[in-house]
């Protein structure tokens, strides 16, 4: 059985917005590599691959909006990981649809949710603080 993701402390950002969002992001991934690890089937892949790569971007667009409402110092750089990030999550989303979910795909998967952490981790809690020193 997968391990679950879920946001742990030091994921917290303190930013509802944000931190709720990551939360539903990472719900959804569960619930993909749930789908996959019991053959729910290729229906159910395809629905749940497709609700992650519209909730990224939603995210990623929420984000950026706050980035810009409160002037955002790193705005362009974490423009661009988002970019990068939604480009490489729609490869690998289109492989799953196309191809089915085989074990080389999910740990494809794992690999970018675990760069995903690592922003949050790191970037997404100093958006957060920026946002929180500015009010």
């Amino acid at each position: 059985m997968q391990a679950k993701y879920k946001i742990t402390k030091d994921l917290e950002t303190g930013n509802q917005l944000i931190d709720t969002q990551h939360g539903q992001l990472f719900d959804a991934v569960n619930n993909l590599l749930d789908a996959c690890s019991q053959g729910k089937g290729r229906e159910r892949v395809v629905s749940t691959v497709n609700f992650l790569e519209n909730y990224v971007r939603k995210h990623f667009n929420d984000e950026e909006s706050l980035q810009v409402r409160y002037h955002y110092p790193g705005y362009e750089g974490h423009r661009q990981f988002h970019e990068r990030y939604k480009n490489g999550l729609s490869l690998l989303i289109r492989k799953i649809s196309q191809e089915g979910a085989d074990m080389r795909a999910i740990t494809q998967l794992n690999q970018e949710i675990a760069v995903l952490i690592s922003h949050i981790r790191l970037e997404d809690k100093r958006l957060a603080e920026f946002i929180r020193n500015s009010k």
